[in-house]
């Protein structure tokens, strides 16, 4: 492909695609092509200037070599792509909003008078008949006004008033909708699924993991508990518990059975199913989750419908002191004043707008937020509780070592609990699947059907004997297994700067699996962080034992922690709180974060955890560090900042509009075009990013912001 180099800096290239057109399906082509690249940290593509940007980690060599070899017919990309790129839809807005602007300047510089008072005549039955209609029902809502206005203008033959209020009505109609169809795509694609790999069932009943990109519609796949389901299909084996919330809004689960129809994006809350593929396609599951979304009031943050509420409540004032002002002054001009100003269009458009715009901003900050009452929660949010593992600690714990109680080699006993461990996703179970991998023990599966109890283990059955493996409580006290006679000192010495994990074969502990689990470097900057952004009381719960948990608190500087808690402790614990009137953030990863994670007023998942955890949750963050968690209460602190800031700015501004409106200081013409002005100003002025606050970031971060 040729290009041209437009400018460079260091480690980044903005270059000039030579090409005549680009389209939107070639931008999206060329942006799949650059993302995919190992060496590419992120890229953008403009199709309207036909450029790039690319942002790389090492030598610019390879960025041109690459897009010397790009070529739009051999880049394979999947049709989803393209589906919910969103490219299109902003140039269609794009085009709709330069095109009102023309027609609406181009009719006043070149149309003849009186073709301009028939059109606009025409265009303003529209808006009248709205407002009548809202009469007929007996509702004075925002629609009344908007038809009075443009009535009152036309009945005093100032056409100009009455095109320019509808003019700005329809420019901000356009604004919002843009706005929101953008911010609702935005939020979707986040919540859609991306399952890297699955478990294939082979002819003869055994499993291979392979990627999801290789399965082919009818395929046999199996899912087991905790995990989302990956394409739509047909039960073909197993009986499940289906959480179907994420498209259907259903709070309980749902049972699934051989001959039920199951559908990505649902999560498999309890039990197993195999499932034979009938849809492989994503589409179908971003356009539910749209609906779901746009049918929903999840966007809604109670200072947007406050907002609303209050817009509409507002109306009848207007009218009244339009009446008022009429009959005090017997002044027509005056009254007509009042009447062009009202506060109702401003509030029922920034607000909303500055609530989108912050979800979108949390999107490109790799946050997924599922709605703006979770951000609004956020902000008033002054107790935050954290799970232990993969969440303050690091989120790749790792096997320090295998101590073996049974005599068998301590290999053999990793090897055995990697073939249970690697069907469940935990950060636990992967450091043990990892730890088997690095040492080249291979895992067939060689056991019977397995059980997964949450917060607690895993059992099944190896060449006819039980086979159990997890906490302590789990092995030791519900198990009831038993430690080798002569193992007793051996025990009572375990290593206490790990976390173990216990392995019993035949109600007898064979082996010990001790987890180096450190904290996460950045975990003390962010605790200070969350403090000085406006949490009050900073919590941890975790299933270790009370040794770890002080140690870790001590470290972090913690208000309270709790050990040896099960998934209910979680959840009780996040309702006393509530009922204490705090509002209470919960971040965790594991599928026994779950529970807490519903109960809290802001779910927080980390992205490389438990997938029915990250399904649940209201927000997730990315799994490289916590310092989301401290961006997130910022654009929570900032985005309430702005609405509140907006609500005063409206009122002042439309306030002084009416008073130079009734003193006779401003023309009603005047009084509409500033009231709309502001108003498409402010709205504009709610689509940008809020500001940083980067004294409240760990030092780390600041540094990578500057």
């Amino acid at each position: 492909m040729r290009f041209v180099i437009k400018h460079e800096g260091r480690g980044r290239l903005r270059v000039h695609m030579v090409q005549k057109r680009m389209s939107c399906r070639e931008a999206d082509t060329l942006l799949y092509y650059l993302e995919s690249l190992a060496f590419v940290e992120k890229a953008k593509v403009y199709e309207r200037t036909q450029d790039a940007v690319i942002c790389y980690q090492r030598g610019r060599q390879q960025v041109i070599e690459a897009l010397q070899r790009f070529c739009y017919e051999k880049t394979r990309v999947p049709e989803e792509v393209f589906q919910n790129s969103g490219r299109a839809m902003n140039r269609f807005y794009q085009e709709k909003l330069v095109t009102a602007i023309v027609l609406h300047y181009g009719k006043k510089l070149f149309l003849p008078y009186p073709l301009s008072f028939i059109l606009t005549g025409f265009r303003s039955c529209r808006y009248v008949w709205r407002g009548l209609r809202l009469l007929l029902k007996r509702r004075i809502e925002v629609p009344v006004l908007d038809a009075v206005a443009i009535t009152a203008s036309m009945l005093r033959a100032d056409m100009s008033t009455a095109g320019s209020i509808m003019f700005l009505l329809h420019m901000g109609g356009i604004l919002e909708e843009w706005t929101h169809k953008k911010s609702v795509g935005d939020l979707a694609r986040s919540m859609a699924l991306h399952t890297e790999k699955v478990w294939l069932v082979r002819e003869d009943g055994g499993e291979i993991l392979i990627p999801a990109s290789d399965v082919h519609k009818q395929d046999k796949i199996r899912v087991r508990m905790g995990s989302v389901i990956p394409f739509d299909g047909e039960v073909v084996q197993g009986e499940a518990m289906v959480n179907q919330a994420s498209l259907t809004g259903e709070s309980l689960t749902v049972r699934k059975g051989p001959g039920s129809y199951v559908y990505a994006g649902t999560v498999l809350e309890e039990g197993e199913l195999s499932i034979c593929v009938r849809e492989t396609a994503g589409a179908s599951r971003y356009e539910k989750i749209v609906t779901m979304i746009e049918e929903s009031e999840k966007l809604k943050s109670s200072l947007e419908s406050k907002a609303e509420h209050l817009a509409d409540r507002l109306v009848p004032y207007s009218l009244l002191g339009t009446a008022l002002t009429y009959l005090v002054t017997r002044n027509m001009t005056k009254a007509l004043s009042f009447l062009m100003v009202d506060f109702s269009c401003a509030l029922k458009l920034a607000m909303p707008i500055t609530v989108l715009s912050a979800i979108r901003q949390a999107g490109a900050e790799s946050i997924a937020v599922k709605g703006g009452k979770y951000l609004e929660a956020m902000a008033e949010a002054d107790t935050i509780v954290f799970d232990k593992t993969g969440t303050l600690t690091k989120a790749r714990p790792r096997v320090a070592k295998v101590i073996s109680f049974n005599g068998m080699e301590e290999n053999e006993l990793l090897r055995i609990a990697a073939c249970m461990e690697e069907h469940f996703p935990h950060s636990m179970a992967r450091a043990v699947v990892e730890a088997a991998k690095e040492r080249g023990l291979v895992h067939e599966e060689m056991h019977s059907k397995v059980d997964y109890i949450v917060a607690h283990g895993i059992a099944t059955t190896i060449q006819g004997k039980r086979a159990v493996i997890g906490s302590y409580h789990f092995i030791l006290e519900d198990e009831h297994c038993v430690i080798p006679e002569n193992m007793h000192q051996v025990f009572d010495r375990l290593p206490e700067e790990y976390s173990h994990l216990y392995l019993a074969l035949e109600n007898r502990l064979a082996a010990v699996i001790c987890i180096e689990d450190p904290l996460r470097k950045e975990a003390a900057e962010v605790v200070d962080a969350l403090r000085k952004a406006g949490l009050k009381k900073i919590v941890m719960m975790t299933g270790d034992s009370e040794r770890t948990a002080r140690a870790i608190a001590g470290k972090l500087k913690l208000d309270e922690y709790y050990f040896e808690v099960l998934p209910e402790d979680k959840a009780r614990y996040v309702e006393k709180e509530k009922a204490l009137g705090r509002k209470v953030v919960m971040v965790g990863d594991g599928i026994n974060d779950s529970l807490a994670l519903s109960h809290a007023d802001v779910g927080i998942a980390v992205s490389d955890g438990a997938e029915l955890a990250r399904e649940i949750a209201d927000v997730t963050i990315a799994g490289e560090n916590l310092y989301g968690i401290v961006k997130l209460k910022l654009l929570s602190n900032a985005m309430v900042g702005r609405i509140k800031k907006n609500y005063r700015l409206i009122v002042g501004f439309n306030a002084g509009l009416i008073a130079l409106g009734t003193a006779g200081v401003i023309q009603p013409a005047a009084s509409a075009l500033l009231h709309n002005t502001s108003t498409i100003a402010i709205s504009l002025k709610s689509m940008e990013n809020l500001p940083e606050t980067e004294a409240s970031l760990p030092a780390k971060e600041r540094e990578e912001a500057s």
